[in-house]
């Protein structure tokens, strides 16, 4: 009788920024088969400059994507990651967004330009832009002024009301939509709440597809608050943003940070208006949340989850559900 193989569990991660690509690190690790679908909501910097220019979806979020998954010398890495510092029309590129951008124009489209990207650079699971256009991000303040670009709305230094898509009705990847439908865990976070996790899950099918999906769902926490994003946003407020802006309870298990960071981390992070988030448990749990509570931050130049603990719970999580479900 042949004995059947199971095959490596299948877990879409949704977000952008650097607290994703430092998550991803760990998971790549793991005998997962990873699909990260990736925020195309970016208008600062050397992305900001090359979507306007040439007309592209915004290259820095993948490329860290890609840079975090690929499976190259670490100094490879560090060409990908690379920043020119001087030269007219080059100072503040990142050498991995310019090769983004010639293989667009090479390909003549995005999404292909990143399955080239990923093969070349051998990366370890598939990287998706979550629409296959550049999106406008707005929010509506609870003034009731609108700013409009994710670079500005942290800068406007008010409460954030809600945030919105242009075009509201943006089409997803379908290879992103299929991800989702054959997933065992849909995991979302860490990121920015509002300019890199919640752009993603208002592409408008996307969200629908991971509220039908059977997959285990999981939020990963920040650990701090993002000054002119989430000032003084305890867990509970940033779980409430998600359910008022999507309208369902849309996680199984909450992963969360509840280890003590040092006073002197604190007062650094403290001169730029960011505190640790804090933990209300009781909220979160009588809200039908399952937490996942531990220490999983480490200290080096900045404050980062730790990708092997945390790679480590999202793995048994996983491995739990899919036993459970026989």
């Amino acid at each position: 009788m042949a004995v059947q193989v199971r095959k490596r569990p299948r877990i879409v991660v949704m977000g952008g920024g650097t607290g994703l690509s430092v998550m991803l690190r760990g998971l790549k690790e793991k005998p997962l088969d990873i699909t990260a679908i990736v925020t195309v909501a970016d208008d600062g910097g050397s992305s900001g400059i090359l979507r306007s220019e040439l007309q592209m979806p915004p290259p820095g979020d993948i490329r860290n994507v890609l840079t975090a998954l690929a499976d190259v010398e670490p100094l490879l890495s560090d060409i990908l990651k690379y920043r020119f510092k001087s030269g007219s029309g080059l100072a503040g590129h990142s050498l991995g967004n310019l090769i983004l951008a010639a293989m667009t124009d090479l390909h003549g489209d995005f999404v292909t330009a990143v399955k080239e990207m990923s093969r070349v650079f051998v990366v370890r699971g598939q990287v998706l832009p979550a629409a296959g256009e550049a999106v406008v991000l707005h929010a509506e303040m609870e003034d009731g002024s609108i700013v409009t670009g994710e670079s500005k709305i942290p800068e406007a230094g008010q409460r954030i009301k809600r945030i919105f898509l242009e075009p509201e009705h943006v089409e997803p990847l379908p290879e992103a939509l299929a991800a989702i439908q054959e997933a065992d865990a849909i995991l979302i976070g860490p990121g920015s709440l509002y300019t890199s996790i919640l752009p993603n899950l208002l592409v408008p099918k996307l969200a629908e597809a991971i509220v039908s999906s059977e997959a285990i769902k999981l939020f990963v926490c920040n650990v701090m608050t993002q000054p002119g994003e989430t000032d003084n946003y305890t867990v509970s407020d940033h779980l409430q943003a998600v359910y008022d802006h999507i309208g369902l309870h849309l996680f199984d298990y909450v992963i969360v940070n509840d280890g003590e960071i040092p006073p002197q981390v604190q007062d650094k992070y403290a001169q730029k208006g960011a505190k640790p988030v804090h933990l209300d448990r009781e909220e979160v749990t009588s809200r039908g949340y399952k937490l996942i509570a531990d220490k999983l931050v480490l200290f080096r130049t900045y404050l980062r989850h730790d990708a092997d603990k945390l790679s480590n719970h999202i793995f048994q999580l996983v491995q739990d559900w899919i036993t459970r479900k026989g």
